[in-house]
């Protein structure tokens, strides 16, 4: 079977994912112990038990250990990771996974302020690590989980899992054969309305956290408060968090610089326009609805969260890559490629006295293309994440960069990052500074 046929017969959805019954018992077959690399989960919500039932395809990997700050979840997953025939430690401290000598790395799928922190104490003890995007809710830590990293001979890999998304890279080979021409500019919208926790927002009312949550290691490095249960739904808070700007704007920021070779690269320039619409105000969560453009060189990125669909829920989010030759627009449903028609030659006219000039040279006209787009739904996500996870087992084995290393991820997750610095300036331009590392409002 080829991977378009494999692509087309896959269905994604949590009811459709392999059990942990039986991922269990398939990663248990043909491999020795000694010869498995040892994972401890650090953060084991939702999408840590994502990633790690994708983990668990990996014939040479064990899960050893999981630490969540939420006793509940924790107790959940330590459960079902037993009846899928893996037995692990669990910890509410995730320094006491990084103690452990049979740890060889560590998945953290935590919320985003606790990235950097955990990477580098990950690095210090000697672990390799898959970490989930983005690489941090703030500039500061970015830099220093980069340096760290840098400094280090350690395995990082970021979540971006587009890049072993098999169409992702078809799509990717396409756009460098120059199906698009000259590109100049790219739109990026994410799916939805990128309100995290609702539209309709309560009253914040201080009460104690449950009994099951450690409200304080909860809150790490970001800054102390009382408990209200809407900061469980982090995302939006800029105190875990980014908004949909970070938590999708990584996602596509990331396929803009795939596809357009600005992998090591910094917006030279980012501003934002942005309105509490759908929420109250609150200065300590991401507005609801925003526009963020990006100058890189010759090519203009814009970040809205338009929430795009079409008619039956038709998914149009996504990256679109406009050139002088073509359109091409990629999401997780798919790729197409719309050819921008050849106008005219426009020489002077007929009974100006004057010849007319010959028509300049025109490219072929690019050719249309279209896979997928099938149904509202993605193509392969289990499989996605499963390929990123092997590509990052294959790097700890053989000490070489995986697709999505912590420059990558950096440089992916910044523009989102400047995005935020501009909003809290008001709108104003933030420049970067590569050299010395740091914004500045301009």
């Amino acid at each position: 079977m080829n991977r378009r046929d494999f692509l087309h017969l896959s269905v994604t959805g949590a009811a459709m994912l392999p059990s942990l019954e039986l991922l269990g018992a398939v990663s248990q077959n043909g491999v020795a112990p000694s010869d498995r690399i040892r994972i401890g989960v650090i953060g084991t919500g939702n999408r840590g038990n994502e990633v790690t039932q994708s983990w668990l395809k990996h014939a040479d990997s064990t899960v050893v250990a999981i630490c969540d700050v939420a006793k509940d979840r924790l107790e959940n997953t330590a459960g079902r990771l037993a009846t899928a025939g893996q037995k692990v430690d669990t910890y509410e401290d995730y320094r006491r996974i990084l103690d452990r000598q049979d740890v060889d790395a560590v998945l953290i799928a935590t919320p985003d302020h606790w990235h950097s922190a955990m990477t580098i104490d990950a690095i210090a003890a000697g672990k390799d690590v898959y970490c989930e995007k983005p690489v941090s809710n703030e500039i500061e830590p970015a830099v220093k989980m980069l340096e760290a990293a840098r400094r280090s001979n350690r395995i990082v890999q970021i979540g971006l899992q587009q890049r072993s998304w098999a169409h992702y890279m078809d799509a990717a080979t396409l756009f460098m054969e120059g199906v698009v021409g000259t590109p100049n500019h790219v739109v990026m919208a994410p799916p939805g309305l990128g309100v995290f926790g609702g539209t309709q927002q309560q009253p914040l009312v201080p009460q104690l956290p449950p009994a099951t949550l450690n409200w304080e290691m909860y809150q790490g490095p970001a800054p102390r408060t009382p408990f209200v249960p809407q900061r469980l739904a982090w995302r939006n808070w800029y105190a875990y968090g980014g908004g949909n700007i970070t938590d999708w704007g990584v996602h596509l920021a990331d396929v803009m610089n795939w596809y357009l070779n600005l992998d090591e690269t910094a917006p030279e320039l980012v501003h934002t326009s942005s309105q509490y619409v759908l929420t109250p105000h609150n200065p300590e969560r991401v507005p609801d609805t925003y526009v963020a453009t990006m100058q890189y060189g010759t090519v203009v990125a814009t970040l809205s969260n338009t929430g795009l669909f079409g008619p039956d829920n038709e998914p149009l989010w996504g990256n679109y890559f406009f050139g002088d030759r073509a359109l091409m627009f990629v999401n997780r449903s798919g790729y197409e490629v719309r050819p921008r028609p050849v106008p005219a030659g426009r020489g002077r006219g007929a009974g100006s006295g004057v010849p007319a000039a010959p028509p300049a040279p025109q490219p072929a006209p690019a050719k249309a293309v279209k896979f997928g787009f099938a149904g509202p739904g993605e193509l392969d996500q289990p499989g996605a994440t499963a390929a990123h996870i092997r590509n990052f087992l294959d790097c700890v084995r053989s000490r070489q960069r995986p697709r999505a290393d912590i420059s990558i991820g950096f440089h992916s997750t910044l523009p989102t990052l400047l995005a935020l610095e501009s909003i809290k300036a008001g709108g104003r331009a933030i420049k970067w500074d590569a050299k010395a590392k740091r914004a500045s409002v301009v």
